[in-house]
C-alpha cells in the first residue's frame, strides 16, 4: 500500500459537484475580482471565527507583511516571535524592515510565554504569535504581556483555521490574525489566497485600501500599496469548503486520536495538546531521535512523511545577515532535528491510518 503524507485530491471528490457547480457558477458571472463572491466570503469567515470584520487576500504572506504595514510597524521597530515557525512568519515581519526577536517553542511546538518578557525591549512593538501545527498557543499569557507592555499582537493563523484557546477561536485574541487558504491548510482553496480577521473598522478598511494598490477610490491612490486580492473563484470555492469546515475539522481530530490512542512506539514522542487551548491537527508531529533511520523505514513501506521544518529561520541563508549560529536556540534546533509529520488528510482511510500505525510500531 502507498501512502502519501497528504492527498488534495480526496478533499476534492467528497465535495466534488459543489465545487465545479460553484467554479462554472464563477465563470459564467462574468466577474472575477472583488464581487460577490468575495464579499460573501468575508462575511461568513468573519462569522465563522467571530471577529468582526474580514478582509479577502492574495495569500498567507501578503496577509502577514500588509498586517504589519496597516499596524505602523517599520524600521528599528523589534516584533517577538517563536524561533520554530516557518519563515513566511519572519518574512512578514523583515519585509516591512522590522526587526525578528525569536523565543524558544516550548514542549507544545508553540512560543513558550515564560520566555517573551525577557526578550522585550524599549524597540519591542509587537508579538507575533504563530499557532503551529494547528493547536492554539497560549493566548492568556501573550495577551497579558501585550496589555502590560502596550504591544501590538499579530497571529499567525495559517495552519488553525477553526482552533480555539478557552473557547475563542484563533485569529481573534489580538489586533490582527492573518490566515492563508494554500490548498494543503484545514481550509484550502485551489490556489493561493489569503485573509485577515480584525474586530477593528479602521483596520479592516486600511486593509482593503492597502490591498488594491492603496487606493479606496479607482485611481485615487492615498498610500504604495499592493496588488493583493482573493479572487472570485477562491472565494466562491472556500466558500464551499468552509460550509463543511466542522465535519472535515472532526475528522481530522478523530484520525490525530486514532494516532494517539494506537501508536505504542517508544521511539516516538507524540504531540501533546495545551490545557485550555485544542488542536485542529493541521499536522501530526511526531519527535524521533533516529529521524532519518524513521523515514528511510517508512520509505521502504511506501509511507510519505515531510519535515515541518528542517531549517529554522534563524539558520536559513535568507537571514544569514541577522547573526545567529547553530547553538542560538537550541530547543528550537533540536525540533528541527527530531520532528516528523505523519499521513494527515481528509479523506484518509481507517486502512490506510492502521498500515501507517502498524509499520511505525514495528519500526526498531
Amino acid at each position: 500500500m502507498k501512502i502519501a503524507q497528504n492527498r488534495l485530491d480526496r478533499g476534492f471528490v467528497r465535495y466534488q459537484e459543489e465545487f465545479e457547480a460553484k467554479a462554472l457558477e464563477v465563470l459564467r458571472s462574468g466577474w472575477y475580482i472583488l464581487g460577490g463572491e468575495a464579499e460573501a466570503f468575508e462575511r461568513e469567515f468573519a462569522a465563522y471565527t467571530g471577529a468582526g470584520y474580514c478582509v479577502g487576500l492574495a495569500s498567507g504572506l501578503d496577509a502577514l507583511w500588509l498586517a504589519f504595514r496597516v499596524l505602523g510597524i517599520g524600521a528599528g521597530d523589534e516584533v517577538i516571535v517563536q524561533a520554530n515557525t516557518y519563515i513566511a512568519s519572519v518574512m512578514g515581519i523583515t519585509i516591512n524592515g522590522a526587526v525578528p526577536v525569536f523565543v524558544e517553542p516550548d514542549e507544545y511546538f508553540n512560543m513558550d510565554p515564560g520566555k517573551i518578557e525577557e526578550k522585550i525591549t524599549e524597540r519591542t512593538r509587537a508579538i507575533l504569535v504563530v499557532h503551529l501545527y494547528g493547536q492554539a498557543s497560549d493566548m492568556a499569557s501573550v495577551v497579558r504581556l501585550c496589555k502590560k507592555y502596550n504591544l501590538r499582537l499579530v497571529e499567525d493563523c495559517a495552519q488553525s483555521h477553526g482552533a480555539c484557546y478557552d473557547g475563542k477561536m484563533t485569529g481573534t485574541f489580538g489586533d490582527i490574525g492573518c490566515f492563508s487558504f494554500y490548498p494543503s491548510k484545514n481550509l484550502g482553496g485551489f490556489g493561493d489566497g489569503g485573509a485577515i480577521v480584525t474586530d477593528d473598522a479602521q483596520i479592516a478598511a486600511d486593509m482593503k485600501m492597502y490591498r488594491n494598490y492603496g487606493s479606496e477610490k479607482r485611481y485615487y491612490n492615498k498610500v504604495v500599496g499592493a496588488n493583493s486580492r482573493l479572487d472570485e473563484l477562491q472565494a466562491g470555492l472556500l466558500r464551499v469548503r468552509l460550509s463543511h469546515i466542522k465535519e472535515l475539522t472532526q475528522e481530522r481530530r478523530e484520525l490525530a486520536e486514532r494516532y494517539a490512542g494506537s501508536l505504542r512506539n517508544p521511539s516516538l514522542m507524540l504531540p501533546k495538546v495545551r490545557e485550555h487551548a485544542d488542536s485542529v491537527w493541521h499536522q501530526y508531529v511526531v519527535s524521533c531521535e533516529r529521524r532519518q533511520e524513521l523515514i528511510d523505514y517508512l520509505n521502504e513501506k511506501e509511507i510519505g512523511t515531510i519535515i515541518h521544518y528542517p531549517i529554522p529561520p534563524h539558520l536559513s541563508e535568507a537571514y544569514r545577515s541577522l547573526g545567529y549560529r547553530r547553538g542560538s536556540f537550541p530547543v528550537t534546533e533540536h525540533y528541527a532535528d527530531t520532528v516528523l509529520s505523519l499521513p494527515m488528510y481528509n479523506g484518509m482511510t481507517r486502512e490506510e491510518q492502521e498500515y501507517v500505525i502498524e509499520a511505525l510500531n514495528r519500526f526498531q
